[in-house]
């Protein structure tokens, strides 16, 4: 099976459509499938629910769909400097389920590994866990949180071989490898494709079982949201 893609637009066409679940790996913009959220946005493709970190800035990762009124509702943990999207919640135009990070993470993770659903404390006493089931566990209460999946998911990796094995690179591993798990079709945009076999296996991140379409951008803008120099002595 070729899991290898000439482009972005190519590795999403026929997969994604209008009203999907997307789960979309990246933390801030460190770790964004850049090539993949932008064919996403040219793609046409509305009415979504993206799950996500955060929404990206003004501009760029989730921010150019944003732009273009692609997304109806977002779940998230993080959702700063980025003023449309802002604007469009309160306004009442877009939908936001705000989560817990470490929560995300674990509904995802839950979500790609079988696992309907979960406790944990986080959130209890909070609005977070209004509507939700408290149970109590040896004195203390616990909010049951459903996992995540999604119809599709859109991660960022370095390395890959052509069977999809995945390696990360240190701080942009963050959400994908959950990301991928919960997606029922998973998309990895990579750096370096190279053939199977050719990966050591202890150093694999990810099963090429949960990927099943890749494309090389293997020149990334990798913009970061803010950076901050020493002045030089």
């Amino acid at each position: 099976m070729n899991k290898v893609y000439a482009s972005a637009a190519e590795a999403l066409a026929g997969v994604v459509r209008d009203g999907q679940t997307i789960a979309v790996g990246g933390f801030g913009l460190c770790g964004i499938p850049e090539a993949l959220i932008a064919a996403l946005r040219d793609s046409g493709a509305k009415q979504l629910t993206c799950i996500s970190n955060n929404a990206g800035v003004d501009g760029f990762g989730l921010g150019q769909l944003l732009a273009t009124r692609q997304i109806k509702k977002m779940i998230s943990s993080y959702v700063g400097e980025n003023k449309e999207f802002e604007r469009q919640y309160l306004a009442g135009e877009l939908e936001l389920e705000f989560t817990p990070q470490g929560t995300l993470a674990e509904k995802l993770r839950a979500g790609g590994s079988g696992i309907p659903a979960f406790f944990t404390k986080t959130g209890v006493g909070t609005i977070v866990a209004e509507g939700k089931e408290i149970r109590e566990f040896d004195g203390q209460n616990y909010v049951m949180e459903r996992s995540l999946t999604a119809d599709v998911a859109l991660v960022k990796a370095w390395k890959a071989d052509k069977s999809g094995n995945l390696i990360f690179r240190r701080t942009a591993r963050n959400f994908n490898p959950m990301c991928a798990m919960a997606g029922k079709v998973t998309i990895a945009e990579v750096e370096q494709i190279v053939e199977t076999g050719e990966l050591d296996p202890d150093e694999i991140h990810l099963a090429g079982i949960f990927v099943k379409r890749l494309v090389l951008n293997a020149n990334p803008e990798k913009r970061i949201e803010q950076r901050t120099v020493r002045a030089a002595s």
